[in-house]
């Protein structure tokens, strides 16, 4: 079993979920670059080898059963244990997404990889986080995610624009890393949401006025929690999140 700290970042091949793969490997952690495109995941993991990280990969399709089942595997096989779980993968599903007009297909293709896919990748990677001495588990969600800012005055400034799909799977998104504090409560684990703030990224064609450097750092401060840090709550470097 190592002795380094090991976490799994999901959808760490390019923008946040690399910087924050970095920036964990920069602690002298061992870090595991989940992706599911073969290419793309075994790119990363050079870079990251380049810069000094000890990183290996890990292929890994969150809406896949069989994919998070065979990744909990490798990462046993790998280290027998989890410390760090940073569930990063996520897709928008494309705009627009007015409530009146989008399709049903899409929502429920968002909400497979932005909720369920966390839980199914979570829950596969429990039991070597249930091995950690400070296990946690980190959520990437977003601002718009919260229903205080959707709803209040200036909302389209704050929380962009109207979305049936996106906005809503990182409420969804946040209740169910709410709903995971409450059941892991009094054990070790310390499970949080994060918002990166507006990251220019590919998910968003790259209009974000934050790198993805700054967008990781909530992320790794999170990950790096002592053990009696906050859980069940939603971060942004600015502070606590309302609901």
């Amino acid at each position: 079993m190592s002795e380094r700290t090991i976490a799994l970042v999901t959808g760490a091949n390019k923008g946040i979920g690399y910087e924050i793969a970095a920036g964990l490997g920069a602690l002298g952690w061992s870090v595991g670059v989940g992706a599911r495109d073969d290419q793309r995941r075994e790119a990363a993991v050079e870079k990251l080898r380049a810069a000094g990280v000890d990183a290996f990969g890990v292929p890994l399709d969150v809406t896949d059963d069989a994919s998070a089942t065979a990744a909990a595997r490798l990462i046993e096989e790998q280290a027998g244990r989890l410390d760090v779980l940073v569930n990063n993968a996520a897709i928008t599903g494309g705009m627009p997404q007015e409530p009146t007009r989008v399709d049903p297909a899409v929502i429920r293709t968002v909400v497979e990889t932005n909720v369920i896919g966390v839980i199914r990748v979570t829950n596969a990677m429990l039991p070597l986080l249930r091995r950690s001495a400070s296990p946690r588990i980190v959520n990437m969600s977003s601002s718009v995610g919260s229903l205080t800012r959707q709803s209040g005055p200036g909302g389209e400034r704050t929380t962009g624009p109207v979305s049936a799909a996106y906005a809503p799977s990182k409420t969804f998104l946040n209740a169910v890393t709410l709903q995971y504090a409450r059941e892991l409560s009094g054990t070790d684990i310390l499970i949080n949401a994060c918002c990166p703030g507006f990251v220019a990224t590919d998910l968003n064609g790259f209009r974000g006025v934050r790198t993805p450097e700054q967008g990781a750092a909530i992320a790794v401060g999170l990950a790096t929690l002592p053990d009696d840090g906050p859980t069940g709550k939603f971060f942004e470097d600015a502070g606590e999140v309302p609901w």
